[in-house]
């Protein structure tokens, strides 16, 4: 197997295991359909091993989904289940496909003036104002609306599988945060915001270093993220990100 390829096979690991802490999961044809207790809904993915897929596999678990009141969503990996794409197609989805990026080199932190960025415990009273700011910023608006922080999310955070870093301005408001999901060796960094008038200023950028250096402190060695536009993708790779491979999506549409 070439280092690429074993690559990709960890980080498929990866995305079948993440769920399986807070979701029952269930076997449906080729493919896993994660059913979340509380908390974000998870998607379905092909099943570990499977190669073989056709348009009635993919009509069925999106079905399937329906049937269980969850969000009709597939995600896969293209290079690793290659047949999910045309059989998505032919059973009329539209498929998102998002740069998938592995980091490389070891990202320093360059905090910009006027900002600060913290690592943020369960207890800590920022965390709810962080994640309305992240909420905000995904809406494109600076409008920050409160709510209290779900049990969940603080158990998932005192039991290492969250972590969350927020930033802050001149007056400590919060306007943006993100998160990572460590799994022995590998994280993903997932939900990255910052609102409209903090941005084009090295902010993300400052989050993102903070995230991939917590989760190397805790061991990981593989930092990853999947990026919504080539576009995106590119602020990445300036940075210090790898493209290594194609992140697939379906929101059911038919």
């Amino acid at each position: 197997m070439s280092e690429h390829a074993a690559l990709l096979a960890r980080l498929e690991r990866y995305y079948d295991t993440v769920p399986r802490a807070s979701a029952d999961s269930r076997e449906v044809g080729p493919f896993t359909v994660f059913v979340a207790r509380e908390g974000w809904p998870f998607y379905a993915r092909p099943r570990l091993g499977v190669e073989a897929f056709g348009p009635r596999d993919v009509r069925r678990v999106l079905d399937t989904q329906r049937e269980l009141g969850l969000p009709r969503q597939i995600e896969w990996v293209h290079e690793v289940t290659p047949q999910l794409l045309p059989a998505s197609l032919a059973a009329g989805q539209l498929v998102q496909e998002c740069p998938l990026l592995v980091l490389g080199e070891p990202l320093q932190a360059c905090v910009p003036a006027g900002f600060s960025v913290a690592m943020l415990e369960a207890d800590d009273p920022r965390l709810a104002a962080t994640q309305a700011a992240v909420d905000a910023g995904f809406s494109g608006s600076d409008d920050i609306r409160l709510r209290p922080v779900p049990d969940w999310l603080g158990a998932r955070m005192r039991n290492g599988w969250l972590r969350v870093a927020s930033a802050f301005d001149s007056r400590d408001a919060a306007v943006g945060g993100g998160s990572h999901s460590p799994r022995a060796d590998v994280s993903e960094l997932t939900g990255i915001s910052v609102l409209p008038r903090a941005r084009r200023q090295g902010v993300g950028a400052t989050l993102t270093a903070v995230l991939a250096q917590d989760a190397a402190a805790a061991g990981v060695t593989t930092v990853f993220l999947s990026a919504d536009t080539d576009a995106v993708a590119r602020v990445y790779e300036r940075v210090g990100f790898l493209r290594v491979g194609t992140a697939c999506i379906i929101e059911g549409t038919a």
